[in-house]
């Protein structure tokens, strides 16, 4: 089946990080679409949204050890891959658009002319020996979503994903492409964008990112009240909130109670072994700390040398009964 190709939207050679991140806010780049889906573990719809209007820049993440290793191993694992496979791999040192869906973009790694099955993406990934486990099963799933939009981008039928884990195991995975999943990533990509393009926010999802870009989104109250006593919408999503605030007591003493259970069983020993897993109880070594009351106390002086104001926060209560 003949594809459309990819737009080249402009070119990248000469261009700065700040020129990138400004032709990347234009639409969707393959690195955010997990997190328009819900699959990121980093960032959630409601902050990527906020990063796509201008209300809160993207975190800069050039300092990040883990971004400067991925950037530094890419050029390498991608000859290795080549010569692994006996295909011909390129940089493309453009940003791609999908040509019937313009706020859809792509970044590549690479291209790939394999001697085989013809030409296909390159997604380079570095990893850590502490997310191994994360491969076992396969490439993860919001690193799937990312390569299923270069490919519903370029229109290519596959993409390898090349991975060095832990420094020095080297593996490939391949994704085939799926019409079924790039057309339902597509209409949701075109449901995000259109909260972008009318202002309005995505639904929170509950996770840390969501949290944090309400903070910043609603940074202050005006000391008034809203009554939604009259509102069975409102009162429901109350009553559901109170109800899972009980349920997370009950589960966190339940918890607590088994907890201290098998401490109780364990007693003076280190350790206790189960035929599914096992359980420590150890002393850890002591620390020193800094008695700043006293500090306070004694020399006042000096710690209003170094005494900063800490900006406030809205703080959430909940109150059952009037």
């Amino acid at each position: 089946m003949q594809r459309n190709h990819a737009i080249r939207l402009v070119s990248t050679k000469a261009m700065s990080r700040d020129e990138w991140l400004a032709v990347r806010n234009q639409g969707i780049g393959s690195s955010d679409s997990a997190a328009v889906v819900g699959l990121s573990p980093y960032k959630s719809p409601l902050e990527l949204w906020m990063e796509k209007t201008g209300r809160k820049p993207p975190d800069d993440l050039s300092a990040n050890d883990a971004v400067f290793w991925g950037s530094t191993l890419e050029p390498i694992i991608a000859q290795v891959y080549g010569e692994k496979t006996g295909a011909k791999v390129r940089r493309v040192n453009a940003v791609l658009q999908h040509c019937e869906h313009p706020h859809m973009l792509a970044n590549l790694d690479r291209i790939v002319a394999h001697p085989q099955d013809g030409h296909g993406i390159l997604e380079v990934k570095t990893a850590g020996h502490w997310s191994e486990g994360y491969w076992e099963e396969g490439v993860p799933e919001h690193y799937q979503c990312q390569v299923l939009h270069q490919l519903a981008v370029t229109g290519k039928p596959w993409a390898d994903v090349a991975v060095l884990i832990g420094g020095q195991e080297f593996r490939t995975y391949r994704i085939e492409r799926d019409e079924d999943k790039i057309n339902a990533l597509i209409e949701l990509e075109d449901r995000f964008w259109h909260h972008v393009i009318n202002d309005t926010p995505p639904e929170v999802d509950g996770s840390e990112s969501s949290g944090k870009a309400l903070s910043l989104l609603y940074p202050s109250d005006n000391g008034e009240a809203i009554d939604f006593s009259d509102s069975a919408e409102m009162n429901t999503l109350f009553q559901r909130l109170i109800q899972a605030r009980k349920e997370r007591e009950r589960i966190e003493l339940e918890e607590a109670t088994l907890k201290q259970q098998v401490q109780s069983a364990i007693g003076f020993t280190s350790n206790a072994i189960f035929s599914t897993g096992k359980a420590g109880w150890k002393k850890v070594k002591g620390s020193s700390a800094t008695d700043f009351k006293q500090l306070a106390e004694e020399h006042p002086d000096l710690v209003a040398q170094y005494t900063v104001q800490k900006p406030g926060y809205r703080r959430f209560t909940v109150q059952v009964g009037k």
